[in-house]
């Protein structure tokens, strides 16, 4: 029998990481190991996967010689970036170089790296439609990753471009119903009455996980992931039937949602935007079969908040 190939797997405490890793670790007869690499081996999340059976491994993105180490020996690797720990662009494309170069030199056979569009293909910056934030961007977090995708490209790394979607899980946290004035729970989202592309987080490490078991075939290709295509009030629905009591949707401007003033609401607001203007582009840049070709336990929202309902906090 031959020797299990290794997954190196960046950023294995976090959503999209550790949800490759468990993809990996559920199946013991894949033909795949699951290295995890993370900064803090000793970290909860990071004992976890080491009890369920992970290789673990220290690694810093701001470290581009513990890179080299972590992938020694790997077959693949799935790199990804994590701009909501320090909501700086110029972060992100240094980390994504910093992978791509350490995968080159690695000889890394199939690198699949968690990408996003580039905004500004469709709304360039004197486009006064969204506005430009940063100086340089409209969907910071979105156009990091987009232009990040040529060092890949540009290092000759046999790479796959996974696109993902609005994680559900974000419903967990502040995105989630909320009770308004009367009590009634409210979805409050800027959206209008166009269909959000989602999916739930470790759904998207159980497709990374299909695109390494097909070998080549999604290698050098863009391949977009959801579990699910609704609207607003669709979603609400939704929460109505898995809550036992009714969910209104609130659709409001996204210059409304750029106000509310936590942390990245400006680059939220634009991001939503987005979603909602290039709704169909958007959506049809992941058609649900592909995520299921690669995934075929893919939870729909129906299922994936059937499971989750009980963390819901209405507040």
């Amino acid at each position: 029998m031959a020797e299990p190939k290794i997954i190196a797997v960046m950023g294995a405490t976090g959503a999209q990481g550790g949800g490759v890793v468990r993809a990996i670790l559920d199946d013991p007869s894949g033909g795949f190991v699951a290295r995890a690499i993370t900064r803090d081996v000793k970290s909860d999340r990071a004992k976890a996967l080491a009890k369920l059976g992970a290789e673990m491994v220290a690694a810093d993105l701001d470290d581009p010689a513990s890179l080299k180490e972590a992938l020694a020996d790997a077959y693949g690797v799935y790199c990804v970036t994590f701009y909501w720990a320090h909501l700086s662009p110029e972060k992100e494309l240094a980390h994504a170089k910093a992978m791509a170069t350490a995968a080159k030199e690695a000889g890394i056979a199939h690198a699949i790296w968690s990408t996003l569009e580039d905004t500004r293909q469709w709304i360039p910056l004197t486009d006064d439609r969204m506005p430009t934030l940063m100086g340089k961007y409209k969907v910071p977090h979105f156009d990091a990753k987009g232009e990040a995708d040529h060092f890949f490209v540009d290092a000759g790394v046999p790479t796959t471009f996974l696109l993902a979607s609005f994680y559900w899980d974000n419903f967990i946290t502040n995105m989630g119903p909320k009770r308004g004035p009367d009590g009634t729970p409210t979805l409050t989202l800027p959206m209008g009455d166009e269909k959000l592309a989602g999916i739930a987080a470790e759904d998207i490490g159980k497709c990374a996980y299909g695109a390494f078991k097909a070998g080549r075939d999604y290698i050098g290709k863009r391949v977009g992931i959801a579990s699910d295509h609704l609207t607003g009030t669709e979603i609400a629905a939704a929460f109505t039937r898995a809550l036992g009591q009714e969910v209104r949707y609130q659709a409001v401007p996204p210059e409304i949602y750029r106000s509310f003033g936590f942390p990245g609401a400006d680059d939220l607001g634009n991001m939503f935007q987005f979603y909602r203007d290039f709704a169909d582009e958007f959506c049809a840049a992941r058609p649900v079969a592909v995520a299921r070709a690669l995934n075929p336990a893919l939870q729909t929202f129906d299922v994936w908040l059937a499971r989750n309902k009980d963390r819901i906090q209405l507040g």
